[in-house]
């Protein structure tokens, strides 16, 4: 990182945080693909994205300590202080994912060949000069809907070789030559998308035979705990938005759920140590375990002012609702359009722009255990049947949400 980039400059702390976030939010994403398709272009792509995150943070640390000139600024402004410091955690945590692939520490080649046949991949590919995609925006190419293919986000460097992210592009995003595409979706989708970019045939890696006969219950694991901690950043960066305390609330509860699944992954691990000719090959799941706490315990520092009663200080709340995406918590009504429906039937992702990332269902007490937690649904599919009462989190932008809280039927979408 080269000094000069983080000398004192003008910058605005709202846009510092929103960059922050949706940066944070695709190093989730990036740093378990690579573990997951044992890809070292993109873990390279997660330590370029962490090394702006260091940037980012020193530039909003500076605005900050520029911006406190009595007592009553530096009391609004320390969480503002914790925020930026979670955000750089998840970086960190995300590098070292990415590292475990980059330096060996120790994975089973044949993680890729556990994952399920419905896992979508992750592939980095750029645009050729004589790509058919050259000088055209993602509306016009269609491409997520003629190919099941999502462009999640475009690397791209200026004429002066300066290099910039453009997280969540939408359809009005054009894409150049030379452009580092990242594309998401299933592997034949992939596979035709990528030769199209980049001009050449995709070769997938080469799938090893599992020297472990359960590895695919700790690819499942990683799978749901990587959903989970990503989860609970979304829904920090929701509390924060609308200054929820149940929202905040929840974010607790996943990390504990995170720490749970931690402490069963690891035992797996040791279990599964006895029976491989080599152990070492499982250290870096135990990293990944570990890795994945951290994330999940900056989601709660992130959430913590809200939990505490205390109030985020204007431009945190700014930065989250100005950033790419919003995040929304609504619950199904009595009655409401979306009421015992399944998300395929209403074709809530069409007709309101809202993904749905999860939902949280009451569960029925036991007798034999009436303290029953939530049941969670993460990364819910068309055939999800909404029931009146569950909580809804979908992402999207402002007016999709608008849109979903009048399926839903809930009345307090903005007024938490």
């Amino acid at each position: 990182m080269d000094p000069a980039d983080v000398e004192y400059e003008p910058v605005s702390v709202k846009e510092v945080l929103s960059e922050m976030k949706d940066t944070a939010e695709l190093l989730i994403d990036l740093s378990y693909s690579a573990v997951l398709n044992g890809s070292d272009d993109i873990a390279r792509e997660v330590l370029a994205l962490e090394e702006r995150m260091d940037i980012l943070q020193l530039q909003g640390r500076m605005s900050l300590l520029m911006a406190a000139r009595n007592p009553e600024d530096a009391e609004q402004l320390a969480p503002v202080l914790g925020v930026i410091g979670a955000a750089e955690k998840i970086s960190n945590a995300a590098g070292d994912i990415a590292k475990v692939v980059l330096e060996d520490i120790g994975l089973p080649d044949a993680i890729r060949a556990a994952l399920p046949e419905a896992a979508e991949m992750l592939v980095r590919a750029t645009v050729a000069a004589d790509s058919p995609y050259d000088g055209r925006t993602l509306g016009d190419i269609n491409m997520e809907t003629e190919t099941g293919v999502r462009v999640i986000a475009i690397r791209r460097r200026s004429a002066t070789g300066k290099r910039r992210w453009i997280t969540n592009p939408d359809r009005e995003t054009q894409l150049r030559e030379n452009d580092v595409l990242l594309l998401r979706g299933a592997q034949e989708g992939v596979a035709a998308v990528y030769e199209t970019v980049a001009g050449v045939p995709y070769e997938p890696p080469a799938v090893a035979d599992p020297p472990i006969e359960d590895l695919e219950r700790a690819v499942d694991s990683i799978i749901l705990m990587k959903d989970m901690s990503e989860l609970a950043v979304d829904l920090a960066y929701g509390a924060i938005l609308f200054d929820s305390e149940g929202v905040a609330e929840e974010v607790d509860e996943l990390e504990a759920e995170v720490d749970a699944l931690k402490s069963r992954f690891e035992a797996w691990v040791l279990r599964a140590a006895s029976r491989v000719e080599d152990p070492v090959q499982l250290r870096g799941l135990v990293h990944l375990a570990s890795a994945t706490e951290v994330i999940s315990d900056a989601a709660l520092e992130i959430s913590e002012g809200v939990l505490r009663g205390l109030n985020a200080h204007p431009v945190v709340a700014v930065a989250v609702e100005e950033s790419d995406e919003v995040i929304v918590r609504l619950t199904v009504a009595e009655g409401s359009t979306l009421a015992n429906a399944t998300l395929g039937e209403k074709r809530v992702k069409t007709e309101t722009g809202m993904r749905v990332i999860a939902v949280r269902r009451e569960r029925p007490p036991a007798a034999d255990a009436p303290n029953d937690a939530d049941e969670w649904v993460i990364q819910p599919g068309p055939e999800t049947e909404l029931l009146p009462g569950d909580v809804v989190i979908a992402k999207g932008t402002r007016a999709g949400a608008e849109r979903l809280g009048e399926a839903t039927g809930d009345p307090q979408l903005f007024d938490e």
